[in-house]
């Protein structure tokens, strides 16, 4: 899995609207672990005997998204792949290429410093993106690696 990290860095002024819908995507959100597509918040709902329809997840995922309530990491292909925010404010993730497995990192420098560029410009309310891919220790042993160890155990 390819995977790009699309943060934002203030929760926008979109007020949120806490809908019936709204509501049961959130919640299955918080019972996804990592990040998940809407297509598989869909799929989770539906099994859970919620009948709601495809277009009002990914609408009710922009609004969550609006609003600040949810991170969002890009995979290379487009689809967006959403987890709830902490209490805490917006992350940024390290995420791995292959498998999907993504990190919480400090990024208390990349925050100072989009704030230092947006004041000496003149900006407020200013987003950013900040894109953090690699591979992880577990992904990185290459296939014949595994294979040989595999052998031998």
């Amino acid at each position: 899995m390819d995977v790009l990290g699309d943060a934002t860095a203030a929760p926008s002024s979109v007020p949120w609207r806490p809908t019936r819908q709204r509501k049961a995507v959130l919640s299955a959100l918080h019972d996804c672990a990592g990040f998940t597509s809407a297509q598989e918040l869909h799929e989770a709902l539906e099994a859970d005997g919620i009948p709601i329809g495809l277009t009002t997840v990914y609408r009710a995922l922009h609004a969550l998204d609006r609003s600040g309530q949810v991170d969002v990491v890009r995979e290379k292909s487009g689809e967006r792949l959403y987890r709830p925010r902490p209490a805490d404010g917006h992350r940024h993730y390290l995420v791995c290429r292959d498998c999907g497995l993504s990190t919480a990192v400090d990024a208390d420098a990349v925050e100072r410093w989009a704030e230092d560029v947006a004041g000496t410009m003149g900006f407020a309310e200013v987003e950013h993106t900040v894109e953090l891919t690699g591979v992880c220790d577990r992904c990185r042993v290459t296939p014949a690696v595994r294979s040989s160890a595999e052998q031998h155990s």
